[in-house]
């Protein structure tokens, strides 16, 4: 399966958006990457939007392009909103959750304690990071001496978002509801996502 292996703040400079979700990427230079990244100003056409703002959301949670559309899939099933259900299953995501929880400091490093058989869902031990979670769902680490780099996130990372509750003494947390769409990324527009998988479903 393909990962993006590059710089992540290339990728981030050049979709305008903060993949880390720290905005660290773009402080510095807020412009494309390359030679001619401060002279694009050629509007993006109709379409162009709409797979910019995929891509955005793709690259946010690491998910390649079948993944992803298959959990858009998932989501127009659901009776909520089709962009909010879409946020929901996203953040359902072992990967996801584990990084939510401060146990790694980015998804991609979530994504390899999960891969390496150092996250239990409900005690059992589960390596597949694109994994759907449960409301109710504990996620701990397996073991009883926690990894050191597992401890240096939490420290680095005292809170964590109102889905989830995380006991940092333990290293163990729950997922105890779903997220409301203002507790997600706000410079993403769903709505150009549904419109473009509309397109070519």
């Amino acid at each position: 399966m393909s990962r993006y292996t590059d710089s992540v703040w290339k990728k981030s400079r050049h979709l305008g958006f903060s993949v880390l979700e720290t905005g660290d990427e773009l402080k510095k230079r807020a412009y494309g990457p390359g030679q001619h990244g401060q002279d694009r100003k050629r509007k993006p056409s109709e379409y162009g939007v709409q797979l910019l703002e995929k891509q955005k959301l793709r690259t946010l949670y690491g998910v390649n392009e079948r993944q992803f559309r298959r959990l858009f899939l998932i989501a127009k099933k659901e009776p909520t909103v089709t962009g909010l259900a879409f946020f929901r299953v996203l953040e359902s995501r072992l990967d996801n959750l584990v990084f939510r929880m401060g146990f790694a400091r980015t998804r991609a490093a979530a994504r390899q304690l999960v891969n390496h058989g150092h996250i239990l869902v409900n005690g059992k031990k589960c390596d597949i990071p694109s994994a759907l979670c449960k409301v109710g769902d504990k996620i701990s680490l397996k073991g009883d001496k926690p990894l050191k780099v597992v401890k240096e996130s939490l420290d680095s990372r005292p809170t964590s978002v109102g889905y989830v509750n995380v006991d940092a003494e333990k290293f163990e947390g729950v997922y105890t509801r779903e997220p409301e769409r203002n507790e997600l990324p706000s410079d993403i527009n769903e709505s150009a996502i549904i419109e473009y998988y509309n397109r070519k479903l």
